[in-house]
């Protein structure tokens, strides 16, 4: 028997740690866009019941909903690898990463879907720096140090991209199952990065779509200075490994 393709040609992936506030809320945002998107949850062993919400969801709206289910904090990095590895099976074309606090606005996802299925590019990125600092009710130390990591990043890469640390993309397909998935690294925000980075080096098309990032109203920040030291370092360790490694693709 041949695989199904979907219904729609769009999945969003959503990681998910405590999030009760607000999954059903960010789910709803992402079903009702006039372009069919399906949502999957991929949920860290949330202990508030974020993972009843989803299912509860999941009743809702059968075949357009999804969960992914695991133990423990394993790590944003992990989580998309997860989500992505999904997507590609079920046959999805287009491939979305986005937060659940609604940082990210669902009806970007719109421009997001057009610069990838109608202008050409491989992978679209929601850029909070591309004109300019586009971020609301962050405190400015946090902007600061957000804005300033990807300057760093872009001058140790060389990427032409100015939000390298942003969390808001689009993948076509054929980008993810180009890229070694199992191959990737980093579990924190230099997972951002070093995808970005590996689908430049593999040739493939990025752009980016000017967005205005808000600041969470509902739940708690997984921000940690942790996550911030791998994504500094870590991208010394990138562009030196890639001095050493051919990367090739094939059409």
């Amino acid at each position: 028997m041949s695989e199904m393709k979907p219904e729609s040609d769009s999945v969003v992936i959503i990681p998910t740690y405590n999030e009760a506030e607000n999954a059903a809320a960010i789910i709803d945002a992402v079903l009702s866009l006039p372009h069919r998107m399906d949502v999957l949850i991929v949920d860290d062993g949330s202990p508030d019941g974020t993972a009843a919400i989803v299912k509860g969801k999941m009743d809702e709206h059968p075949g357009r909903v999804h969960i992914i289910e695991r133990k423990g904090k394993l790590g944003l990095g992990t989580a998309y690898i997860a989500g992505f590895k999904w997507a590609i099976a079920n046959k999805y074309d287009y491939i979305f990463e986005m937060d659940a606090d609604f940082s990210h606005n669902p009806q970007d996802l719109l421009r997001l879907y057009a610069a990838c299925h109608d202008e050409g590019a491989d992978v679209s990125i929601g850029s909070r720096y591309i004109t300019g600092v586009n971020v609301v009710n962050w405190p400015m130390s946090r902007v600061l140090m957000s804005y300033f990591a990807s300057k760093y990043v872009q001058i140790i890469t060389r990427l032409p991209i100015h939000d390298t640390t942003a969390g808001f993309v689009c993948y076509r397909r054929k980008v993810l199952e180009t890229i070694e998935l199992d191959k990737i690294r980093f579990k924190g925000y230099a997972f951002q990065i070093e995808m970005k980075f590996t689908a430049s080096m593999l040739g493939f098309k990025v752009t980016e779509v000017p967005i205005i990032f808000t600041n969470r109203v509902l739940g708690v920040s997984k921000m940690n200075s942790g996550i911030f030291s791998e994504a500094v370092f870590g991208v010394i360790k990138l562009k030196l490994s890639s001095l050493f490694k051919k990367n090739t693709r094939t059409a």
